[in-house]
């Protein structure tokens, strides 16, 4: 086996380690990277959600107290607004959802699914806690979600939701007695949850890894490129060389040239030390050809 040979596997052996350690290491930052981004979102989202309740109790709904006591008003409503306003961005991002899930809703749409009644009762079952996150399969594919619970917190609430014979006659005309009712002060009986697609910023991810990994890949080809480069014109080609004359002086032919040193490295002290060699050998050679 060849220096040539040895050096080019210890070299693809440790090049290979290292692209596989970056490969590794590189990949778990932009996985982490894209569920990151999943996350700002979705907090994103749920901040834009909460703003517009927070306009529509503290502006919209002064406006039109009057009017709403005449016949109700559902634009007055803070999860009403929330609502229509993401279901209008859903139809340019069909895939991010915002949805206010609660177990007895007034209004239907608003009726929690299995998954998001799961959520609900953590809250119910644990008052402390302040937010839920995690991720689910859909038919669309992986989605990561951050959830808030809804809880009653001021008793104007109660006033439509307490018993059916306390709410506006025009909110029973319009959703029925049914549902929506039975709420308690300081009840969870819902919460926020904003879903957003993880296939868009994980699909950003491997084109950056591929991206990456190719850049490194054929990082790593010119360096063993210019490697054996320098490999060849600074060792194997003097010790070629070397080795041609070694051969053709032990045939006795001792006309052969001495090597030119045009350098201090380890190499030309070989050749300088050959040359000696040389020197002397063919001064012993002259010596036993004088004294026969």
């Amino acid at each position: 086996m060849g220096i040539r040979l040895k050096f080019n596997l210890v070299l693809i052996i440790t090049l290979s380690l290292g692209l596989a350690f970056a490969g590794l290491m590189s990949n778990e930052i932009l996985q982490k990277n894209a569920e990151n981004e999943a996350i700002h979102n979705a907090k994103i989202m749920m901040q834009a959600a909460q703003s517009i309740r927070t306009y529509t109790v503290n502006q919209i709904k002064p406006l039109l107290a009057l009017q709403n006591k005449r016949q109700f008003i559902p634009q007055t409503v803070p999860a009403y607004a929330a609502t229509q306003n993401f279901q209008d961005l859903q139809k340019h991002y069909p895939e991010y959802t915002y949805k206010e899930a609660v177990l007895n809703p007034t209004n239907p749409i608003h009726r929690a699914t299995d998954w998001e009644a799961d959520i609900i009762e953590a809250y119910r079952n644990d008052d402390i806690k302040k937010s839920l996150q995690g991720t689910r399969d859909s038919i669309t594919g992986k989605q990561l979600f951050i959830s808030q619970p809804i809880k009653i917190k001021d008793e104007g609430c109660l006033s439509c939701h307490s018993i059916p014979s306390a709410a506006p006659e025009t909110m029973l005309s319009l959703y029925g007695s049914a549902n929506g009712f039975g709420w308690k002060m300081n009840e969870v009986i819902g919460a926020q949850i904003v879903s957003v697609p993880l296939k868009i910023p994980l699909k950003r991810a491997r084109q950056v890894f591929y991206t990456f990994m190719s850049s490194l890949l054929g990082i790593f080809v010119f360096i063993l490129f210019i490697l054996n480069l320098m490999l060849h014109f600074i060792i194997i080609k003097p010790i070629v060389n070397m080795s041609h004359h070694a051969h053709d002086i032990s045939m006795g032919k001792l006309d052969v040239p001495e090597f030119e040193i045009k350098g201090k490295d380890e190499i030309n002290d070989l050749a300088g030390s050959f040359n000696r060699m040389r020197r002397s050998l063919d001064n012993a050679m002259t010596i036993l050809s004088s004294s026969k």
